[in-house]
This record gives C-alpha cells, sequence and structure tokens, in this order.
C-alpha cells in the first residue's frame, strides 16, 4: 500500500513542462537509488518521455526503457495496463490513477496548469487521501508578495 504521494504543483500551463520537470525529477530520484515506473496515457507519450529523458542535460546519462523491452533499467515507461516487476516509485502522468498504482511504496504526481490536469489531479488527490496515504504537495508557483 502506499505510504506517500507527492504532487509538485507547475506554475505552466505548457504541457511540455510536465516532460521537462520530470527529468529532473527523475535524475533526483535515481541519485536516491530508487526504482522508477513512468505511467503515460499511450504509447505515443512514452516514446515522447523517452526522448526527453535521452535529450536531457548531456551530462546526465539517465538509464531507462520503454516496459516491455529486455533491459533492467531503473527507469522504465509504460502505458495501458504495463507495469514494471519493482513497486517502489509510480510517476503517474495519465490523467485517471490506475487502481493498481496503489500497491507502490510512493506515487508522484506532477501538475500543470491545464484543466484537464488540474481536474484529474483534484480527482487522484482525494483518492489518496480516502486511502489515508500521506499527501505532500510541493507547490512550485510564484508566491504572491506581501
Amino acid at each position: 500500500m502506499t505510504s506517500k504521494a507527492d504532487f509538485y504543483v507547475l506554475p505552466s500551463s505548457d504541457p511540455d513542462a510536465r516532460g521537462r520537470f520530470l527529468c529532473r525529477l527523475v535524475e533526483k530520484i535515481r541519485a536516491l537509488g530508487h526504482q522508477l515506473y513512468i505511467q503515460t496515457a499511450n504509447e505515443s507519450e512514452a516514446k515522447h518521455i523517452d526522448q526527453l529523458l535521452w535529450e536531457y542535460r548531456p551530462e546526465a546519462f539517465i538509464p531507462h526503457q520503454l516496459v516491455g523491452e529486455d533491459l533492467q533499467a531503473g527507469v522504465q515507461i509504460g502505458w495501458d495496463q504495463q507495469r514494471p516487476q519493482h513497486k517502489d516509485v509510480f510517476v503517474n502522468l495519465n490523467l485517471d490513477i490506475p487502481e493498481d498504482a496503489l500497491g507502490f511504496d510512493r506515487i508522484l504526481e506532477v501538475v500543470v496548469q491545464t484543466e484537464d490536469v488540474l481536474t484529474s489531479t483534484r480527482k487522484n488527490y482525494k483518492l489518496y487521501q480516502s486511502n489515508g496515504i500521506q499527501i505532500d504537495m510541493h507547490d512550485m508557483r510564484p508566491k504572491p508578495k506581501a
């Protein structure tokens, strides 16, 4: 059962901001020794995230793969019902959170300021809350000056 869900709330309404932030987040979490599974909406989005991770900072190599490839990289990207062998960190880039994601130790949501993403992450927040999961908000939007 998931012990923690983290929401990273970005100020941008640019959907590509999710992918750019995700690369930094993945690098940080991998440096801590965790395995990650990135859930996307479809194969096209999975391949886009795959490409972003390849193009991310030249000095930062992040071994990753699409689920189903024979490699066993610490970062796996999938869609639909595909899942990795581990249950460490589940990164939800899909709008809906699959029920089996609650079996991972930690869930991450990267939120951009678009109506579809905001609506789905509010719904996911309520699901985590109703399942007794500790929720941490990381609001990266600029704070109003007092």
